[in-house]
């Protein structure tokens, strides 16, 4: 098998190794491929591996040697299914890898918001504590979760992980999700509609892939439902918030806050309106990104490549 790996430096950045993949046939890695070059790259290849390198209908109708595509992640909208599906192509993606490192960002965005422990931190090394009359100080009002209300939109396996989590903290929990199901454990969840969980909740989180219902569900209109008190979390993808709305929303006050760890347009422009917002964490995009969960998506890739091979396709979409 000839297998070309077309972006695989965010998967491995150098700390990991493709020895998995290397041992399924002749591996070659590109760490970055710009559109226009990758018919060149993947030309005669039998297997193509890409985490956010598209492949189109054109690009696919190209590559006339092409048996499988491997998406490098769990959404796979980077890829023309159905043009696949037309060349006979199989196409399989890696889902619930990153399950515990999400549901660990989320609680970081969380903690950070009830404690601000960095500006705590950085308050007593600059010598802030040492200076004071009192045995402690606080800059800002600091929160329990317990006896708050969680709202998660999407309960798949990252929602379900992360109603176990906030349980674990006390909180309170309801769900928006288009097909409600309960889960292990999770019995005492409440399922509400949209506008009902913007409403009530103290922390909304967003966990649902984005689709033509999710696209824009926080808007201003979503927004204005919400406490004054109200944080937000978005982990799952930029597209499901009006980015302008929230911005403005910040600004004005009408909600407390909002952590975002993927924004519509990555890497974001210099202008992007969240990016001087107050109020507003933005990490890049590294919710997935622990070692343990790109070692296990390359563990699940390799695994992947491997049953096709065998003749038993699995993950496939």
């Amino acid at each position: 098998m000839n297998i070309v790996v077309l972006d695989g430096y965010t998967l491995n950045p150098g700390d990991l190794t493709w020895d998995e993949l290397s041992a399924l046939g002749t591996l070659t890695v590109y760490e970055r491929t710009a559109t226009e070059d990758i018919v060149k790259r993947a030309a005669g290849a039998d297997v193509v591996l890409t985490n956010k390198t598209p492949l189109s209908a054109e690009t696919i109708g190209q590559l006339q040697d092409l048996k499988y595509i491997g998406v490098l992640a769990t959404g796979y909208n980077i890829v023309n299914i159905e043009a696949a599906a037309k060349q006979g192509i199989i196409v399989t993606n890696v889902p619930d890898y990153s399950t515990f490192s999400v549901v660990q960002l989320v609680f970081a965005f969380l903690l950070e918001r009830c404690h601000h422990v960095k500006e705590h931190s950085d308050a007593v090394h600059s010598g802030r504590w040492s200076a004071g009359p009192d045995f402690m100080f606080s800059l800002h009002p600091l929160y329990e979760l317990s006896g708050k209300t969680m709202g998660i939109i999407g309960f798949g396996q990252i929602g379900q992980q992360v109603a176990r989590a906030a349980s674990a903290f006390g909180m309170d929990i309801c769900v928006h999700t288009r097909t409600p199901k309960q889960a292990a454990g999770l019995e005492h969840v409440r399922f509400v509609s949209v506008d009902e969980l913007f409403a009530q909740s103290d922390i909304v989180t967003l966990h649902c892939p984005l689709t033509d219902e999710t696209a824009g569900i926080v808007s201003s209109r979503t927004l204005e439902l919400m406490k004054p008190s109200a944080f937000i979390i978005n982990t799952a993808r930029g597209g499901h918030i009006v980015e302008q709305d929230l911005a403005d929303a910040l600004r004005r006050g009408q909600i407390a806050g909002a952590a975002l760890d993927v924004l519509s347009v990555e890497p974001p422009p210099a202008n992007h309106p969240l990016l001087d917002t107050p109020n507003c964490y933005i990490t890049p995009h590294i919710g997935w990104a622990t070692v343990d969960a790109r070692q296990r998506l390359m563990s699940i890739a390799s695994a992947n490549l491997r049953s096709f091979m065998e003749g038993n396709a699995v993950n496939r979409v």
